[in-house]
């Protein structure tokens, strides 16, 4: 057994790094009256620790974007889809790309506590690293692969330990999730929000510039 799947315990949380259910995945399910109300709220809710985004902040399109790191369609949609878009409305100053954590089990709440432990100006860098790498971390040489990638950003071994105990991380990663499921509807990885409205870009990335094209016409 991997030294990786040590149990760190934060919160109340059993943080098993070897797996383990967090948030239940489920379809992502159609756009309905209630999301649009709470389009405000879902723009105003602030993770515990800040945000994470790419983009000029008074862009006039914000996409929120819910993700688990384990979520295979969300590194598809990471390394084949989302580069595209960034060249086309985010480099532009179009949109405004907001990332929240909606971790589906353990080693996504893990990889998630550790992003927040690197320098900011690298988080979305090492996002796409852990996308890019998913199949080689997520498993059996998770602690090893995983430490790989956070050394290239900084963290050293001991960083990489500390962080993993940390309790006010694994608390705000995890309140995130929840609100989303239990605020905004979300229920499974990858769930998009293009202005406050739910798209349902799970299967057909065009829906999201589609949206976003929307938005845009709509200013």
């Amino acid at each position: 057994m991997s030294k990786f799947t040590r149990r760190y315990v934060a919160q109340g949380i059993g943080l098993t790094l070897a797996g383990g259910t967090l948030l239940k995945a489920a379809p992502a399910r159609a756009a309905t009256e209630e999301e649009a109300a709470l389009g405000k709220k879902l723009l105003a809710t602030v993770p515990p620790h800040g945000e994470r985004a790419l983009g000029r902040a008074d862009a006039p399109v914000v996409v929120v974007e819910y993700a688990s790191a384990t979520c295979p369609h969300c590194a598809e949609f990471h390394v084949d889809v989302l580069p595209s878009l960034k060249q086309t409305y985010i480099d532009t100053g179009k949109v405004r790309w907001i990332f929240r954590e909606f971790p589906l089990d353990q080693r996504a709440l893990a990889v998630f506590m550790l992003t927040r432990c690197i320098p900011e100006e690298k988080y979305f860098g090492t996002i796409d690293m852990v996308f890019r790498r998913q199949e080689l971390w997520n498993g059996d040489k998770v602690r090893t692969e995983l430490l790989k990638i956070m050394q290239m950003a900084g963290l050293s071994e001991a960083e990489f330990d500390a962080c993993l105990k940390r309790q006010d991380l694994a608390t705000g990663i995890y309140e995130t999730g929840k609100a989303a499921k239990d605020q905004f509807g979300v229920k499974g990885t990858p769930t998009f929000f293009v202005n406050g409205k739910f798209v349902d870009g799970h299967k057909d990335s065009s829906a999201i510039s589609a949206a976003i094209d929307a938005a845009l016409a709509g200013q």
